[in-house]
């Protein structure tokens, strides 16, 4: 996948200016795919020249001018291309897992620390996620919104979000546990 596949589906709900997509990448794409404000404001100017998107200019009073962009139908064919291609495995790459990997031959107390960190941001991505899905949902139960619901993608990936770092979470309360245990055991007597 390459980002500008990622910001025509961020565009699919409305006219977003820059500012606004990398917020709404922040909140909801993260949890899939990552890209600093200047890459999304790059990507924007490119996938407009390509005619995948399209820019308006919207004047105001008090703050600067703003461009606000939409898909245009030639990236709806491109994300329709995107969809039907083959799509590759994904892979973990985390330098946390190195460190672990290490665990019998380093001192653990560090990559404890870590883990315990990890495991506190994972919750707190948990707890956006809870609250983004009871947003996207509203009145309507789970079931109920995955049957009914209008637009259920951005749903769909923020339980795959959600999924993802619950076991994140659990394999580092779980690896931190088992590591400050085997710590404590080789300093005893």
């Amino acid at each position: 996948m390459a980002l500008r596949h990622a910001v025509l589906a961020a565009l699919l709900d409305g006219e977003y200016s820059g500012y606004q997509l990398a917020k709404a990448f922040d909140i909801g794409v993260a949890n899939f795919w990552h890209a600093l404000p200047q890459q999304l404001y790059a990507e924007l100017a490119k996938l407009e020249r390509e005619g995948l998107v399209t820019g308006r200019q919207v004047v105001q009073e008090t703050r600067p001018n703003k461009r606000l962009f939409r898909v245009t139908d030639a990236g709806l064919a491109e994300l329709e291309q995107f969809a039907a291609a083959v799509s590759k495995p994904s892979f973990i790459r985390d330098d946390l897992l190195v460190k672990v990997q290490a665990a019998d031959r380093i001192d653990t107390g560090p990559v404890i620390d870590q883990l315990e960190e990890r495991a506190a941001a994972a919750g707190a991505k948990i707890e956006l996620f809870g609250e983004l899905l009871r947003q996207m949902r509203g009145e309507a139960d789970e079931e109920e919104f995955l049957r009914r619901g209008e637009r259920i993608g951005p749903y769909l990936t923020c339980l795959r979000g959600l999924a993802f770092e619950q076991g994140h979470r659990d394999w580092c309360v779980r690896i931190a546990g088992v590591l400050r245990e085997r710590r404590a055991a080789r300093t005893q007597p």
